[in-house]
């Protein structure tokens, strides 16, 4: 089975290294405002890749972003790394693959990543920020920065009782991110932060404080890195409903249609974490106030 595709947009070369993919939450579970009507109607196009109708289960893809701009390799998320104690998500206790030999498979060695883009501090987007040596937990990129936004830092690290005294928060955070730390490779940001000429990173919180986009913009194609602003193409009909991992999900509806209608009004590729299928996708404004697909992307 080939685990990745690309496409080039502009000069930037975008590959998509798969981690994982399947059925992973119950759909009324992981969006729960939804409604099983929402799913049903639209069963045509969310099934297979999207959503099971006979178990009723969402399905996704764990997966990394990387990009080739400006002759240095990024990296968008870094999926749920190998053997994390994570007793409050089964799915991800000590998980087991083979992520690094995908990135290999893409051309990418871990010594050859220049930076690292953790889109908010989740489990399934920091795990292979790092790896384990001797039984010490050390950057899996040595020669690499780790962009994470302060308000993620914060909110998940000691100085706020990693995440108010979340047990898997702390787990994620000393294994994952403190040693990113330690190493001196973490750069904190908050705002705006440009990457490089073709990549800018902007806060779009709600997911988590301080969830973030990506934005390229290149050779007049564009794109938009949105994290787990939409687990679900649901969400593209009804952005309004935010998932069931939203800290807030308030906020995590109004910066989710935010980037939406700038998609649309841009034609900017749309470009979740979760996706599975074609991965990415343009958007269109559609009557009711929600989004419609344009078109998928190129990833297959």
């Amino acid at each position: 089975m080939n685990h990745t595709q690309s496409v080039v947009l502009g000069e930037v070369e975008v590959l998509r290294v798969v981690e994982w993919q399947g059925p992973f939450l119950p759909a009324d579970q992981l969006v729960p405002q939804g409604g099983p009507g929402l799913w049903e109607e639209n069963v045509d196009w969310l099934a297979p890749h999207h959503w099971e109708p006979g178990s009723g289960m969402a399905a996704a893809a764990l997966q990394t972003w990387v990009l080739r701009s400006g002759g240095r390799t990024v990296l968008v998320d870094t999926g749920v790394g190998n053997d994390r104690e994570r007793p409050e998500t089964p799915m991800f206790h000590r998980w087991r693959g083979d992520f690094l030999g995908r990135l290999a498979e893409a051309g990418v060695r871990p010594e050859e990543v220049d930076v690292v883009v953790n889109t908010h501090l989740h489990a399934d987007h920091v795990g292979w920020n790092t790896t384990e040596v001797d039984g010490e937990w050390v950057p899996t990129f040595p020669n690499a920065r780790y962009l994470l936004h302060a308000a993620d830092d914060f909110h998940f690290g000691p100085e706020n009782s990693f995440g108010g005294g979340q047990l898997e928060s702390r787990l994620i955070y000393l294994d994952s991110i403190a040693p990113v730390v330690r190493s001196g490779q973490l750069e904190r940001w908050e705002g705006v932060h440009r990457i490089d000429e073709n990549l800018v990173l902007e806060s779009a919180p709600g997911h988590t404080p301080g969830s973030a986009v990506l934005r390229l913009e290149s050779g007049g194609e564009r794109a938009v890195f949105v994290g787990d602003l939409m687990h679900s193409p649901v969400q593209v009909l009804a952005p309004s409903c935010s998932s069931c991992f939203c800290v807030d999900p308030e906020q995590a509806a109004a910066s989710r249609r935010r980037i939406l209608e700038r998609a649309a009004e841009r034609r900017e590729l749309v470009v979740p974490a979760h996706f599975g299928g074609a991965g990415a996708l343009e958007v269109r404004r559609a009557p009711g106030g929600g989004f419609g697909v344009e078109r998928w992307a190129a990833f297959a």
